[in-house]
């Protein structure tokens, strides 16, 4: 009997990981579409002979797209569910990838990027939420942290095939292969369960019970937290009107507001979309060396995001994000004043994109994967898609104000004050988490929510107490 237990507890937990990996996989599609457009760029420029306004456009239109697809995915997946919401992505991103491949203009590939950013807002809604809703309390933080992982490396693979692809200039092989990992994330989510959250909440606890019965160690931690689940659904309000009666749940939603903000604003999507920019400014002038640099930036950023992995669920939330911010602000007040003082030499090219290298550790070890974690935690289960809904839009709002702004910011305040601006930014931050970001570890989804309504401080929502 306790060798059925055994084999009963490890085949949950393999399961577990199984449909994390998978929901994860989302994270590799959104990654690649970020990561495609920093090496496609100068090739578009030069056949489309594009100005920098309409790259900025063509940068930008993605998040517009993302915002427009977060903001509908609220209501997706209240009504279809986290399962059908993630194959309408899957679908609009082989659409997207095949469209963009074949634009014939910049207007089509504009409009085919606000394809493929919708397909991202549905990703970067969905993906974090149904993560959170599956993953047991104790790995919560490392499984929505591996849906960053799965960014970073598709941010990578992107820059990887746009370095091959270099050679030849062939810019829509590196839009269009994008097809094939949408193609296989379509298939694999045909095997993905419903969230037992989303079923509890449509009343259906008998199929709920049977997924965490699927997913947990035991039957009696399945039972007590489809409990705990039943609990918090006795708040019979809509998320919005929950957001117009309750400043408890306001609180909530606009301290999610507050979190993405952050994450977009600390500088590294302007890293992500611009690469060879950069490394062009820091000396490389050679597109080799841009592309290579670029390839290198997502290597480190994969193996950064590793490090979140190993401390969210064991050093925390808030010291890990306050560590983040302060290598970022560091990192950006060094290589700005090496922008100002001159790459002349190739020892101070190379400093610079050492420096550049740590901010990006400073990101992925902190801001990248963290926020998406506690965005994901910090709302009340019948506000949670109106909550959610709210910051992913907020993400790409902001996300598409940062990649619409950055070459008119170098050339408006030039290369050195423009990245001091994000170093300022990241000590903002700093204070902020200090202040009003809560610790989140090994805390269930339903005991942050009874600290929230019950009117504690933001920062102690987290708390045992």
């Amino acid at each position: 009997m306790p060798s059925n237990t055994h084999k009963s507890r490890t085949s949950n937990k393999a399961m577990t990981f199984f449909v994390c990996f998978l929901a994860a996989l989302a994270g590799l599609l959104f990654g690649l579409d970020i990561g495609v457009i920093a090496g496609v760029l100068p090739f578009i420029a030069r056949d489309f002979n594009v100005t920098a306004h309409q790259q900025e456009w063509i940068v930008s239109s993605m998040m517009f797209g993302a915002a427009v697809g977060a903001i509908g995915s609220g209501w997706m997946s209240s009504h279809l569910g986290r399962k059908k919401s993630l194959m309408a992505g899957a679908i609009l991103f082989v659409i997207g990838s095949l469209w963009s491949a074949m634009a014939p203009n910049p207007e089509m590939l504009i409009v085919a990027r606000v394809v493929l950013g919708l397909a991202v807002g549905v990703a970067s809604y969905t993906a974090p939420l149904y993560l959170s809703e599956i993953a047991p309390e104790k790995i919560r933080g490392s499984m929505i942290s591996l849906y960053q992982l799965m960014i970073t490396i598709g941010i990578l693979g992107a820059y990887l095939s746009d370095t091959a692809f270099s050679a030849s200039g062939d810019w829509r092989w590196m839009l269009g292969i994008i097809t094939i990992p949408a193609v296989l994330l379509l298939v694999g989510v045909f095997f993905l369960p419903n969230s037992p959250r989303w079923l509890a909440a449509r009343g259906d606890f008998r199929s709920a019970q049977r997924v965490l019965d699927r997913l947990r160690d035991t039957s009696e931690q399945a039972k007590r937290e489809l409990e705990e689940i039943r609990e918090s659904l006795k708040i019979k309000q809509s998320g919005w009107q929950l957001f117009q009666s309750n400043s408890n749940f306001r609180r909530a939603v606009f301290l999610g507001v507050l979190l993405q903000v952050m994450q977009q604003f600390t500088g590294m999507n302007v890293i992500m979309y611009y690469a060879p920019k950069i490394f062009e400014i820091a000396g490389f002038s050679n597109t080799t060396e841009q592309m290579w640099g670029t390839v290198i930036v997502g290597l480190v950023n994969v193996l950064a995001t590793f490090i979140a992995i190993g401390l969210v669920d064991r050093w925390g939330r808030k010291p890990t994000l306050v560590l983040g911010f302060m290598v970022m602000a560091a990192s950006m007040g060094v290589l700005g004043i090496m922008l100002h003082m001159g790459t002349h030499s190739q020892g101070a090219q190379y400093f610079a994109i050492a420096i550049l290298l740590m901010f990006i550790v400073g990101f992925a070890m902190s801001a990248g994967p963290l926020i998406w974690v506690l965005c994901s935690e910090i709302q009340p289960l019948k506000g949670r898609d109106f909550g959610i809904t709210v910051s992913t839009a907020t993400n790409w709002i902001a996300n598409m104000i940062v990649g619409a702004t950055f070459l008119t910011m170098l050339n408006t305040l030039g290369n050195a004050p423009t990245v001091w601006v994000y170093a300022l930014l990241n000590v903002f931050f700093i204070l902020l988490t200090v202040m009003l970001i809560p610790e989140t570890k090994n805390v269930s989804l339903e005991h942050i929510e009874r600290n929230l309504m019950s009117g504690k401080k933001l920062r102690d929502i987290g708390s045992h107490d």
